[in-house]
């Protein structure tokens, strides 16, 4: 794999809500708005992966379906149980290394989002370098050398991305 863009969900609606569980929260309408701004900022980016893997958990899987229609690549998504919200940045990180798109798009949950970032820079567990908020994009290429290291080539919270998709 030479590029990855690593993808955390849009904002959903709140843990704890009444009759609503854990698992099954989906997108709030303003979610999925800043969604669509979103993914046209990634649209003027020219960001064109080969694939779109999503957590199958409906905050996930919406905002991965967002980001696939605007993108034009709506038979290039897939959801994987290995992108749910209990696993680890470890876990996902050698998921990762199991696949064979040239770019690939992730999209999930944290905290093992943010803790993915550190861990593909730097090859080690540890505190998070930054914290992805809900939206935000990180985009990566494979470092040559250690396996399963990435340089950062750019991260980009949502505010910035939204920016870009209503210019």
């Amino acid at each position: 794999m030479s590029e990855l863009y690593v993808v955390r969900h849009g904002i959903a609606v709140l843990h704890g809500t009444p009759g609503v569980y854990d698992n099954d929260r989906p997108l709030t309408e303003r979610g999925r708005k800043r969604m669509r701004q979103i993914a046209r900022g990634l649209r003027r980016l020219a960001i064109e992966p080969d694939g779109i893997v999503s957590s199958p958990l409906p905050r996930a899987w919406q905002t991965a379906e967002i980001i696939a229609e605007v993108l034009g690549l709506s038979s290039c998504l897939e959801a994987s149980d290995d992108l749910r919200v209990d696993r680890s940045a470890a876990m996902i990180r050698d998921w990762i290394s199991s696949r064979v798109e040239s770019r690939l798009m992730i999209v999930g949950h944290d905290p093992a989002f943010s803790d993915l970032v550190g861990l593909l820079v730097t090859g080690r567990a540890g505190p998070p370098v930054c914290a992805l908020k809900k939206g935000a994009v990180a985009a990566f290429s494979r470092r040559d050398g250690e396996k399963g290291t990435y340089a950062l080539d750019w991260l980009a919270q949502p505010r910035l991305l939204r920016q870009v998709g209503n210019g």
